[in-house]
């Protein structure tokens, strides 16, 4: 069998790349999402590919990554000198930087005083071509404890700080540019800018990476390779598989079959939300078969209680179930797949990072469907360029920007026993926060023109396994406790609690006690994560 893979593009769509060298840093993806943004196409390498294939890439500009090691000790990840007499403009952040000047002749130690968090940059150069349009002084994000002691020969110090003497240094005749702190992250109040500068400006990258040429090429590219072969995808109604539904079905209709598995475990309507998009009344032509296997679900998980035999469970009844559909239909052609591209470094096939997750739909192929090849239309975009994506396919936003949704589904947000009766109370519990915070959100911007600072990045209500004595009216009660979850992230990585104003999480009490029956608690989930996890279970 052939996968076939985004990384065979050697069309207009990527042939202006900027490679990401990663050396084990923790925003590798990150970095790389912050030059697709420039609407330059990148892709992340492990510092362990070889010289040789870095050079048919013919990339525009290379980024070095950050990293946990000491650049000066044997063993650490490196790179071989050449990599920097390629003429092409490299740009090294934090280790990366720390590397470059290593490697070119400079030095590098263990600081007296480590740098971590925001701190207070001083440009020097004022006219490098990294700081066009960013503050003499800005606030950057620092998180290391080696520090650049010597810049290499050749090199002009162009920043520092209070601890940092060589903040960033600069080759600008040779295009190789060092900088200390982490200009990707969005504490580094003018990272994007600086980012820009190099990508744009000193690599002189055009910035045609966009949506629209993606998805008209994909379609194009699709029709050539499918011909009129049979397609088969299982679709679950989060946003990528139902971006890869609409991309598959703009380009051959109804040679595309779509199964979707109602495991009885979604969030409120939104199984039927998924039918009125998809199904025979939706506005894509395609072969919809829904099955609603609600009861099945919950006959299987009853009595279990412990969180890796519940996804286990459901995980592998999805699979008998799209395996029995599968059967129905017959041979097909293609299997399609919605992964996306930070599917495959976390699942350890990119980058240098180590594996994170395994994802079903990476680097395995199911044994149960009879077919003969694999698409992923989806594999070269980062969740934010899905959506855009799925914007310009038509994709209703509410289904575009729905919140991450686990593939277990609601079964690792109740704790203990998955019944249908607490499929029903977390269901109703987190339809009423949700609306809640998107009302209080949508009130703000209206009155102030942009979203609350609050405002979280996931947020929903998961069911304890907790009761209590409460009182309502005049009668006793003894019932459930809804735990409610709210985080702003940046990666989904590393999390903090969302300050969520106390007259909406108020307001959300009053509603989900009154208005969800068994219910008589409601709890504010404030761990950070790390030590927690942003789901439940």
């Amino acid at each position: 069998m052939l996968i076939i893979a985004q990384k065979e593009r050697k069309t207009q769509m990527n042939q202006e790349k900027v490679i990401v060298i990663d050396f084990g840093g923790q925003y590798n993806q990150l970095v790389a999402r912050r030059v697709r943004e420039c609407n330059v196409y990148c892709e992340i390498y492990s510092y362990k590919t070889d010289l040789e294939q870095i050079k048919a890439m013919n990339p525009k500009g290379i980024i070095l990554t950050g990293g946990p090691n000491s650049c000066y000790e044997a063993d650490s990840p490196t790179y071989q000198k050449e990599l920097f007499e390629l003429g092409v403009p490299v740009l090294g952040l934090c280790y990366g930087a720390q590397l470059m000047m290593h490697v070119l002749g400079g030095k590098v130690e263990k600081a007296d005083v480590s740098e971590y968090g925001k701190t207070e940059l001083l440009v020097d150069k004022k006219d490098s071509s990294i700081f066009k349009n960013v503050s003499e002084k800005t606030i950057v994000w620092m998180s290391h404890t080696d520090y650049i002691s010597k810049a290499a020969p050749g090199f002009e110090i162009s920043a520092h700080t209070a601890d940092c003497p060589v903040a960033t240094a600069e080759n600008a005749e040779k295009k190789l540019y060092a900088i200390q702190f982490h200009p990707e992250v969005l504490h580094s109040v003018e990272g994007k800018t600086m980012l820009s500068n190099f990508v744009l400006g000193v690599c002189g990258c055009a910035g045609d990476w966009k949506m629209d040429a993606f998805v008209e090429h994909t379609i194009k590219e699709i029709r050539e390779k499918v011909g009129d072969g049979k397609v088969l995808l299982a679709l679950s109604g989060g946003v990528d598989s139902s971006v890869a539904a609409g991309l598959l079905s703009r380009a051959i209709g109804k040679q595309l079959t779509c199964v979707f598995v109602d495991h009885g475990l979604l969030r409120k309507d939104e199984g039927d939300e998924v039918e009125g998009v998809f199904g025979p009344n939706g506005q894509f032509d395609l072969n919809f078969i829904r099955v609603n296997a609600q009861q099945r679900y919950y006959d299987k998980l009853a009595g279990v209680t412990e969180p890796e035999a519940k996804r286990k469970i459901i995980g592998e009844e999805f699979i008998r179930i799209f395996e029995e559909e599968a059967k129905k239909i017959g041979a097909v052609d293609f299997l399609a797949q919605g992964t996306i591209y930070p599917d495959v470094v976390e699942s350890g096939l990119g980058g240098e990072s180590a594996v994170i997750k395994s994802h079903h739909n990476v680097g395995g192929l199911p044994d149960f469907v009879d077919f003969k090849e694999i698409i992923e239309p989806l594999r070269d975009l980062f969740k934010d360029e899905v959506r855009k994506a799925g914007l310009e396919l038509g994709i209703p936003e509410r289904l575009v920007f729905r919140q991450p949704f686990p593939g277990p589904g609601l079964g690792i947000r109740i704790i203990g026993e998955v019944t249908e009766e607490k499929v029903r109370i977390v269901q109703d519990a987190d339809f009423i926060y949700r609306e809640e915070v998107d009302k209080a959100a949508a009130d703000y911007k209206k009155e102030h023109g942009e979203e609350p600072s609050w405002m979280p990045n996931q947020y929903f209500a998961a069911l304890t396994n907790m009761r209590s004595v409460g009182v309502m009216g005049d009668f006793r009660t003894y019932d459930y406790a809804v735990a409610l979850r709210a985080v702003k992230t940046i990666d989904f990585m590393t999390a903090e609690s969302a300050e969520i104003p106390y007259a909406v999480l108020n307001k959300v009490m009053n509603r989900i006690i009154n208005e969800v029956r068994g219910v008589n608690r409601v709890f504010y989930d404030l761990t950070s994560k790390p030590p927690g996890t942003i789901e439940f279970e």
